[in-house]
């Protein structure tokens, strides 16, 4: 029996020299890009459809902040803005008068001018005339000033009331909690009708289909390795079983770092490597922090 366990030892280690193949040259851990969905307004959460392991698709709307307060403010100055429309002048009507007067001045004038020239009516009359038509005009030209004031300011009143209610309407859209990428829900952080403030985290998500495998190469590795260069990586799934993926690298560092205890490299007498990212398009089975081999 003794003998025969001593063959078998042989065996094994002729075997492993006689395949001089490495099945990996680095490793690393599998990880996602995570975003961290924040409140951007403050209040109670009337609704939040969010449980840590579903599957959301970007844009879609999961959470509800109430909204009355906001909606009420929108109202208040959709009314003011209807009285600065009120106040408003209607120029033309305003100075119809006035027009009417400068206009009967003028013919005044005119007629005033014929008969001094004709000799049939002293030329004090036409100075009073021509003085007449002067003042009328000067009562016009202070009205339209005046009115054309007036209507500019509130013409500014109700743009300034614009620019309010779009600001409150961009609160109000902030109100609806909208997921801003596709992924995993990893983590949840409130429940339906906790109060939030602005900047309060509400929950985690990774997109878990565009993954990437962060491995550690050494120096001598970094000059066979370049961008968009497509490599095979390979799960580790424990007990031998391995599943490959198709996968590009992505980034390689440009700066070296120590070896992470957790990391085994091509050449275990290196202490500083370089670290590089190898994307791959995950089928549901990869998990993040499991851990990856990469093969060049």
């Amino acid at each position: 029996m003794k003998k025969m366990m001593i063959l078998a030892g042989a065996a094994m280690m002729m075997a492993a020299c006689g395949n001089s193949e490495k099945l990996y040259d680095a490793t690393g851990t599998f990880e996602a890009t995570e975003t961290t969905v924040f409140a951007e307004q403050s209040g109670a959460l009337l609704a939040f459809d969010v449980s840590e392991g579903d599957s959301l698709p970007m844009g879609r709307e999961v959470g509800l902040i109430d909204t009355i307060q906001i909606w009420l403010k929108i109202l208040q100055l959709g009314a003011t803005k209807e009285v600065y429309q009120s106040q408003k002048p209607d120029m033309e009507r305003q100075i119809a008068a006035t027009r009417q007067q400068l206009a009967k001045a003028q013919q005044d004038e005119q007629r005033y001018r014929e008969l001094v020239a004709d000799g049939a009516a002293p030329s004090k009359m036409f100075d009073d005339a021509s003085s007449q038509v002067k003042v009328l005009q000067r009562q016009l030209d202070a009205q339209i000033s005046s009115l054309s004031t007036n209507t500019r300011a509130l013409d500014k009143q109700t743009a300034a009331a614009d620019v309010q209610i779009d600001q409150l309407r961009d609160m109000l859209r902030k109100c609806h909690i909208v997921t801003p990428v596709r992924g995993t829900v990893l983590e949840k952080y409130v429940e339906r009708g906790e109060f939030v403030s602005i900047g309060k985290p509400l929950f985690k998500i990774a997109d878990t289909q565009d993954m990437y495998l962060r491995a550690y190469v050494t120096s001598a590795q970094l000059q066979h390795i370049q961008l968009g260069q497509q490599v095979k990586v390979f799960a580790d799934y424990g007990d031998n079983l391995r599943k490959e993926y198709d996968g590009t690298i992505s980034l390689i560092s440009s700066r070296s770092e120590f070896t992470p205890k957790t990391i085994l490299t091509d050449d275990e007498r290196a202490d500083l490597v370089y670290a590089v990212k190898v994307a791959i398009k995950n089928d549901g089975l990869v998990k993040i922090g499991m851990y990856g081999e990469l093969k060049l």
